[in-house]
């Protein structure tokens, strides 16, 4: 018999459990990164659809991660206590996505690779700060110590 055992979309379906599965045992922290990272290979699909001249996907890609941007990193920042870093973090992300939309409307590769280097460093203070603030015998986030911050952010239940 020449049919596969398995079809694509059982192979989606098995991903999208393993996907889920990492976010629901994910911590906060690593949301966030996981965010940062969908966001980085979203523009990385955009550029190389870019390259292609295939608009669609190109658009879809920078949608996805205008997504990101927008419904993810934004909306998680508590701008009520974060103060002035989490208003010049959102001020950021708005240029972000209009750095991704002016990419996707001119086809401006320039755009793309300055919203995904703006991403780029954001994340890896990101991770950095998580690190830092991570006690060393767990991967739970630890409470920030005398000199240390802790960002804020809310992950909707």
């Amino acid at each position: 018999m020449n049919a596969p055992l398995y079809s694509r979309g059982g192979a989606r379906s098995y991903a999208q459990v393993g996907l889920e599965t990492g976010v629901n045992a994910a911590t906060p922290e690593k949301l966030i990164t996981m965010l940062f990272d969908g966001a980085h290979v979203a523009i990385a699909r955009a550029r190389h659809a870019l390259e292609q001249k295939d608009v669609p996907a190109r658009g879809a890609a920078i949608g996805k991660a205008v997504g990101i941007v927008s419904d993810g990193l934004k909306a998680v920042l508590d701008r009520e206590r974060g103060g002035e870093v989490a208003a010049n973090l959102y001020a950021l992300y708005d240029y972000i996505e209009r750095c991704l939309l002016t990419a996707n409307l001119r086809g401006d590769r320039a755009k793309l690779d300055e919203a995904d280097r703006l991403l780029g460093g954001i994340a890896s203070a990101w991770k950095e700060m998580a690190a830092a603030n991570a006690p060393a015998s767990s991967t739970a986030a630890a409470p920030a110590g005398p000199g240390q911050t802790t960002p804020t952010i809310r992950v909707a239940s």
